[in-house]
């Protein structure tokens, strides 16, 4: 009988069952592997006794799909799977996409965009008012009234939305836990408001005392400074030592998110990611050509999770939060054990890592009893005195894989964090980052060179890369080996002028960097870039901070980063003008592009002789043509007028 969980009739027939206890829908192929949200939540679900069935990217246009499994005993958890829903379907600029890497065959358009909006209306339609409980990336971002790029305007909670009951933020494993648990004991979904990690909505008569307030939804909505002012009470209040109830009210009702769930111990942890998963796409995608996204996690481990780092355009704090809690030794040693029995497995393990790979410890020993600071950074623009950076357990943790028989290489693929790295006073983990988990390009994430930008980003100023890259050149010569750092650049974020983006073009250029891919600052929900990106303002500060909007700014940001290709020559050339920068175009050594028009006084000259020499050229050959060629026409000519002459005397004889 197969390991994974039910997603078809048959499949329920297998296992006896008759009617699921619970049923979870996502917009992603079934993958069961712990990579993956809803293989986490529907294996912890099932670990608690229940019944599980799986409804994976049903086909939205009918209600056949959802129906086909029936209606569970206590109701649905849905997602939209691994990733938005939007940025699943769509480019930074709004293209579509050809490919998604979590359907079958790799192919795009197997969900709706706002696939939880769609498959909890869906559900209603074919089940009335059974309980309904949203969760996942898409959800969890989306929980308060929120910019939404795609519409360019600010749509409510997605629980006004969807017509769910409740929604799950965070990770989830203890919310699911006790949600369920109250639904299987006949408590009604309307009834169950008390659970941490957890939103839903009520009449604003029942709101709780003691909460803070957001303005409402009518005021974000309209104005800019009040979506600011919501933004930075969501963000600093989502901490699970002293975050409060936070309150948002959209019309008749009010919007309330319980405080958010404490972090699982290293022992849940360890229980969670130990539960039977095939680590594996289901077999009914093998015809199809399997599911991608496997490819990079299918031997790859998670050992912690959280992040202090919080870079202000990524969605970690509001999701998992910026306290950092880890597996056991023991746990990840044994997940690495299990590999060894699959045939696929050649030995390489592709990553230990999870959100930011260097972590295993809180940032410091303050927080544990006060939490992380409300406005304060770990890591940016400096680092906080209070930091403790040890690597010394992350390092025993891979030399322990590493002497593992059967394990060839470990690999870390995810991100560094190279400020992190540099704190640490030891230099062993640098040294044998180098020299055994490196596969000759190691991912960094410096993202910008200039300071007004990595401020507004939330990153640490570029001194501190340059550091890190000096000493990772000179310990890879040390150890022997030929690799190379593959930075992550980011053009057009919020605080990024042509200027700042001159700039970095600059630096590229004197750091001899060549970029391959860069990408353009993508507005996603719940991020304080975001709120940037929409109301022009730092919601941390209000400070007004520019915002690139056009397209075509965008496009010459962008264009800059890569001033090397010939495809991009014109747009440089713009931005470099409208910049008032063009001592930047010719060939001097700072220069990044050419154009006639700006040549130095030399290479005018150069150009002018050897455009001169070229006339002559073409005159000579033109005049020794000329000559030749008037030459023979008055020869044809001569000989023509001789042998007229013959001809006239020849008939004058006749004639007398």
């Amino acid at each position: 009988m197969s390991g994974f969980l039910p997603m078809t009739r048959e499949e329920m027939a297998e296992r006896g069952i008759e009617r699921f206890d619970f049923i979870c829908v996502t917009g992603d192929a079934y993958v069961d592997h712990p990579s993956f949200g809803v293989a986490i939540i529907s294996r912890v679900l099932e670990s608690q006794g229940y019944s599980v069935g799986m409804i994976a990217q049903p086909h939205y246009h009918t209600l056949h799909d959802f129906e086909e499994l029936g209606a569970p005993r206590y109701g649905f958890f849905v997602t939209s799977g691994n990733i938005d829903s939007m940025v699943a379907h769509y480019t930074s600029a709004k293209r579509l996409r050809s490919d998604d890497a979590y359907s079958p065959g790799g192919k795009a358009g197997k969900r709706p965009d706002r696939a939880v909006i769609v498959y909890c209306q869906q559900l209603r339609k074919a089940f009335g008012e059974i309980p309904i409980v949203i969760g996942g990336l898409e959800a969890s971002l989306r929980r308060f009234a929120h910019y939404d790029y795609w519409d360019d305007e600010v749509r409510p909670s997605i629980l006004i939305d969807s017509g769910a009951d409740l929604l799950s933020y965070g990770m989830g494993e203890r919310q699911t836990v006790e949600i369920a648990s109250r639904l299987a004991k006949g408590v009604p979904a309307g009834e169950i408001t008390d659970i941490p990690g957890t939103c839903y909505l009520t009449a604003p008569v029942n709101t709780p005392l003691g909460a803070r307030e957001c303005p409402n939804f009518e005021q974000v909505s309209t104005k800019k400074e009040a979506y600011a002012k919501a933004c930075k009470i969501q963000i600093t209040e989502q901490d699970e030592v002293y975050g409060k109830t936070v309150i948002q009210r959209h019309g008749a009702v009010m919007l309330v998110q319980n405080p958010p769930m404490r972090a699982l111990t290293q022992d849940e942890m360890d229980a969670v990611y130990a539960l039977p998963y095939m680590r594996m796409y289901h077999p009914s995608y093998e015809k199809q050509g399997g599911v991608p996204a496997i490819e990079e996690v299918e031997f790859s481990i998670t050992h912690n999770r959280g992040c202090f780092g919080h870079c202000n355009f990524c969605s970690i704090a509001l999701h998992q939060g910026r306290k950092v809690t880890c597996r056991s030794e023991e746990s990840v040693l044994n997940e690495a054990r299990s590999f060894l029995g699959s045939p696929r497995f050649k030995g390489y393990i592709h990553d230990v890592g999870g959100p930011t790979a260097n972590f295993r410890h809180p940032s410091c020993a303050v927080q544990k009893e006060r939490g992380l600071c409300r406005e304060r950074k770990c890591l940016a623009p400096s680092p906080c005195p209070q930091l403790v950076a040890d690597h010394s357990e992350y390092l025993g943790l891979l030399r322990k894989l590493r002497a593992l028989p059967g394990i060839k290489r470990v690999f870390i693929r995810s991100g560094i964090r190279y400020d992190y790295l540099m704190a640490d006073p030891d230099p062993s983990f640098m040294r044998e980052l180098v020299q055994y988990h490196v596969s000759g390009q190691l991912k960094v994430a410096p993202e910008h060179c200039s300071a007004s930008v990595l401020d507004a980003m939330g990153k640490p100023h570029i001194e501190t890369y340059k550091k890190f890259a000096d000493r990772f050149y000179q310990v890879t010569k040390e150890v022997g080996k030929e690799q190379y750092l593959v930075p992550y650049l980011m053009s057009s974020h919020p605080g990024s002028t042509l200027s700042d983006a001159i700039e970095l073009a600059l630096f590229l250029k004197e750091q001899k960097i060549r970029p391959e891919q860069v990408q353009d600052f993508y507005p996603t929900p719940g991020t304080l870039s975001t709120c940037m990106f929409y109301t022009g303002l730092n919601p941390m500060t209000m400070e007004p901070v520019y915002v690139p909007k056009t397209a075509e700014e965008k496009a010459m940001q962008r264009a800059l980063l890569q001033y090397f290709r010939p495809s991009n020559k014109d747009l440089v050339l713009k931005a470099l003008k409208l910049a008032h920068r063009t001592d930047l175009i010719g060939t001097g050594p700072n220069c990044l592009v050419r154009d006639a028009l700006h040549l130095s006084d030399q290479a005018r000259k150069t150009a002018a002789k050897g455009y001169a020499k070229t006339q002559k050229v073409k005159q000579r050959a033109a005049g020794k043509l000329h000559s030749k060629t008037s030459k023979k026409a008055e020869q044809g000519r001569a000989g023509r007028n001789a042998a007229a002459g013959k001809k006239g005397k020849k008939h004058g004889k006749k004639k007398s």
